[in-house]
């Protein structure tokens, strides 16, 4: 795929452990069969985890059927774009990796928003 990211540039792999995306690929790669919008490459805290979690979003416990170990607060995940700005709202966005997030989440959520929580030290 030859996805963009927010900045204009080739999309950069989110994580490869844990193995992120909606398509297992590494990256917040996307198409129209990704209902949840999976764009944002987020660097996960414990506040947003328990965020998701009282959302209903069970990001912790451990799923081997589905190939997911669980996250733990510094993990980079693949949000849904809707969840982070939710998420925003309520005052515990997890840091963004500019980089790794697709073009497509600014449907979601504007480049302010986003830049305003750039993680620092993107690389992977």
């Amino acid at each position: 795929m030859d996805a963009k990211n927010v900045l204009g540039t080739a999309l950069v792999p989110c994580s490869y452990d844990p193995l992120t995306g909606y398509f297992r690929d590494g990256c917040c790669n996307t198409d129209e069969s990704d209902g949840g919008s999976h764009l944002i490459c987020a660097r996960v805290t414990k506040e947003f985890l328990a965020f998701s979690l009282a959302r209903g979003n069970d990001l912790v416990t451990p799923r081997p059927a589905h190939r997911f170990a669980g996250l733990k607060p510094g993990d980079r995940w693949c949000l849904c774009a809707m969840r982070w700005r939710e998420a925003l709202e309520a005052g515990v966005a997890p840091p963004v990796v500019l980089e790794s997030t697709h073009l497509g989440a600014l449907t979601f959520v504007g480049i302010e928003q986003l830049e305003a929580h750039r993680f620092q030290d993107a690389l992977p």
